[in-house]
């Protein structure tokens, strides 16, 4: 679905810059240095002992970890939904990716920009800013997801006209219309990528039943996402493996492209309603240029097979996907690095707590 950053050499020699936007996402989080693009790309997940809570892994290795531990080890994604579930094990994770980079320079105390869901309380938003800071950040400023988003899909964030994005995540699907420097109208759900990891799961129980695991249920909507992008038929099929219901013994099945959509359609079709109400709610000047310009989809989850075109049915207007959806955010975040004069009003600078 995109670039393998994780696997970059970060030791190599270079002038890092001492600022740094990270898209701290429930399902992956991505770092852009600023002068150097994107150059980290991690699963949001974490391996703990359990007696004494100590992180074990951190990443891919955790990630690869799910579901497959031994009684005294657990897996945890420390963020849900798009904000902190479990402080000191996201502060672990992000001071990890952090020396990852900073492999060379260990007492470099970084800027931090942080994408965050539209919405979050301020406590929420306390949460988020004081892990920056507890990862030795010299100055921490949030910027709404959206917003970084439509920043990084090329929108004219600052014009007298209606910017209609929807960002569909690992947590939370949101869906913004932007104007002038700010969020006119917006809406928010938790059908998201791991919403939709869940359904998948539940439809091959309940209609085959086989259990399968997490990131099977995955790397099918992966599969699905993919083959978004290239020719098909209505036969294309996918191999799942699992453990059968009643006998307990293991079972490979085949799975139709469109049994996998049908397992989605209910999940598709509240995303829908959420952009259908923000459309409801927005200004008709605004209305009149979204009818022209047309939706665009950024995130991961945008990218998922007839999204765009159920929801060009449903809305009646163009709907776009960004190129490179799954970096927007990050993009975005990193954009308003190089031109922070340009961007400092979409920033908010945030205090440490003392």
């Amino acid at each position: 679905m995109g670039k393998d950053l994780s696997r970059i050499n970060l030791s190599f020699p270079f002038t890092l810059s001492r600022n740094i936007g990270i898209d701290l996402g429930t399902s992956a989080t991505l770092i852009y240095v600023k002068g150097k693009g994107i150059i980290l790309e991690e699963p949001s997940v974490v391996a703990c002992q359990r007696n004494s809570n100590r992180i074990l892994e951190v990443g891919l290795k955790a990630k690869a970890m799910i579901g497959r531990t031994p009684k005294g080890i657990y897996t945890i994604r420390p963020l849900q939904y798009g904000v902190i579930a479990d402080f000191e094990a996201t502060a672990g994770m992000l001071r990890y990716f952090i020396k990852k980079i900073f492999t060379r320079y260990k007492f470099i105390r970084p800027t931090i920009t942080i994408c965050v869901p539209t919405g979050v309380t301020e406590v929420e938003k306390r949460a988020v800013s004081e892990v920056a800071y507890e990862c030795g950040a010299r100055s921490v400023f949030l910027i709404e997801e959206p917003v970084a988003a439509a920043i990084g899909a090329g929108l004219p964030i600052f014009e007298p006209m209606g910017n209609f994005v929807l960002d569909i995540g690992g947590g939370t699907s949101e869906v913004a219309v932007i104007s002038l420097g700010g969020i006119v109208v917006n809406g928010i759900t938790k059908v998201a990528g791991d919403h939709l990891n869940q359904q998948i799961a539940k439809y091959i129980k309940e209609t085959h039943g086989l259990y399968i695991g997490e990131l099977t249920a995955e790397d099918l909507k992966i599969e699905l996402c993919k083959n978004n992008n290239r020719e098909h038929n209505k036969e294309d099929y996918f191999e799942v493996r699992g453990r059968d219901r009643i006998s307990g013994l293991p079972v490979i099945i085949k799975l139709s492209k469109e049994q996998l959509k049908d397992a989605l359609y209910g999940s598709v079709e509240i995303i829908a309603s959420t952009v259908k109400t923000a459309l409801e709610r927005t200004p008709p000047e605004l209305v009149s240029d979204i009818i022209n310009k047309g939706l665009i989809m950024t995130g991961g989850g945008s990218l998922l097979a007839d999204l765009d075109k159920i929801l060009q049915e449903q809305i009646q207007i163009p709907v776009f996907i960004s190129r490179e959806p799954l970096y927007c955010a990050v993009k975005g975040t990193g954009e308003a690095l190089e031109n922070f004069s340009k961007y400092s009003s979409v920033l908010v600078k945030t205090a440490r707590s003392r």
